[in-house]
């Protein structure tokens, strides 16, 4: 399920910050590197930045730090998933974004601090508006959808959306969260029984002997 998200960075007056003192600034070829392996994971994260704080307008500001974070620390990425990589980020700057006392991120961010190509990057992201026929579908099935997964206690609600909504896998998942595997698994299992329990119309003779008590 792909959500919505209008562009993050915007041009702003050049200023004669750089880097963060004492952390490498990508080069030329790992901001390419950069964009390749990272930007295309743009959706997902606010998407899982959504679901985590509940707050899309909070989430922007998640996925703007995590993006300015992930980029000054991406001359320490030495592989594996990049996704995984990159929601680990997402979910910590989300756990300090509603820690602080006002709830929102006081980070501004510099176009000069990205650098040219990796801000033209991501302003150039696609921005599809929904048809009609989407719409209708978000209205109903989706926002049903959100809105059960919303109500979940945050450790299932993160596995849900992390598996069944940004295609995950386990190993990835357990990266992500910080618990094993078999965490990850027994999570999933509850959270998908909440899911049943509130999306799934009752079994037929669940029904019957619900109609009878009344």
């Amino acid at each position: 399920m792909k959500t919505h998200l209008p562009p993050l960075f915007r041009a702003r007056s050049r200023t004669s910050e750089g880097s963060t003192p004492g952390v490498p600034r990508p080069d030329a070829g790992q901001a390419d590197r950069f964009r390749q392996l990272i930007l295309p994971h743009l959706d997902g994260a606010y998407n899982l930045a959504c679901y985590l704080t509940r707050d899309p307008v909070l989430s922007q500001d998640v996925v703007q730090d995590s993006f300015l974070r992930a980029f000054r620390a991406f001359a320490h990425y030495r592989g594996g998933s990049p996704r995984a990589w990159l929601f680990t980020i997402v979910r910590n700057c989300c756990r300090t974004a509603q820690s602080g006392q006002s709830g929102m991120l006081s980070l501004v961010i510099n176009e000069s601090s990205l650098g040219d190509d990796v801000a033209a990057a991501l302003d150039e992201q696609a921005d599809p508006s929904p048809t009609p026929e989407e719409e209708v579908i978000r209205k109903t099935e989706i926002g049903r959808l959100r809105a059960a997964i919303e109500a979940m206690p945050e450790p299932f609600r993160e596995a849900i959306v992390l598996r069944d909504l940004e295609d995950l896998s386990y190993a990835e998942i357990a990266e992500v969260t910080g618990v094993p595997i078999g965490t990850v698994m027994s999570r999933l299992s509850r959270g998908r029984s909440i899911l049943a329990k509130e999306l799934l119309p009752p079994a037929r003779g669940e029904d019957e002997a619900s109609r009878s008590v009344k």
